[in-house]
């Protein structure tokens, strides 16, 4: 199954990202994090789709939409199938931080351990696993230089099987 699906980058005030923190539902011990974001419905723009899934997954709804910072394509096994998904990451900031779960799906209750904001700092230093892979870079290129004029294309990435203890690999949801 391939689908499109908007991805967010979610600021504060104090250019902390905001994550989610997933799990595979059928191994809660493989764990990773990743960015607000997720499918674009048929009658939907990458736009909608992003302020969407923002709101559902987080709870805030007072977000400025920025532009599209990254363009990924990625293959995934998650929660018994298959997912391959091309991704825009839109640039969005927020002076709400307390966040409301309640909107999440069935799927993401089942598969979303809960919800952090995280500095640049933080993210460089972590040795868990977080989605995009290069994201902790990207953030840090992104603060110091702004957005870039185009989207950056980050390729193609094929999430391999997690372990346990934080290493770089593991699945991925959204």
């Amino acid at each position: 199954m391939r689908r499109r699906a908007a991805r967010v980058v979610l600021l504060d005030r104090e250019d902390r990202i905001l994550l989610l923190h997933g799990f595979e539902p059928a191994d809660p011990a493989v764990t990773w994090w990743f960015t607000p974001g997720g499918g674009v419905e048929a009658d939907e723009s990458l736009e909608s789709a992003a302020l969407r899934e923002v709101a559902e997954e987080t709870g805030i709804t007072a977000v400025r939409l920025g532009p599209v910072l990254w363009q990924r394509s990625c293959a995934f096994d998650f929660d018994g199938r298959r997912w391959e998904q091309d991704e825009w990451y839109f640039l969005a900031r927020t002076d709400a931080v307390e966040v409301d779960t309640a909107g999440q799906t069935d799927l993401e209750r089942r598969s979303v351990r809960g919800l952090r904001w995280w500095t640049c700092g933080e993210l460089l230093a972590t040795r868990e696993t977080v989605y995009p892979t290069r994201l902790a870079g990207l953030l840090r290129r992104l603060l110091d230089e702004g957005p870039p004029r185009s989207p950056l294309v980050l390729g193609t990435e094929v999430d391999r099987p997690a372990t346990t203890g934080g290493d770089d690999r593991g699945g991925t949801y959204g």
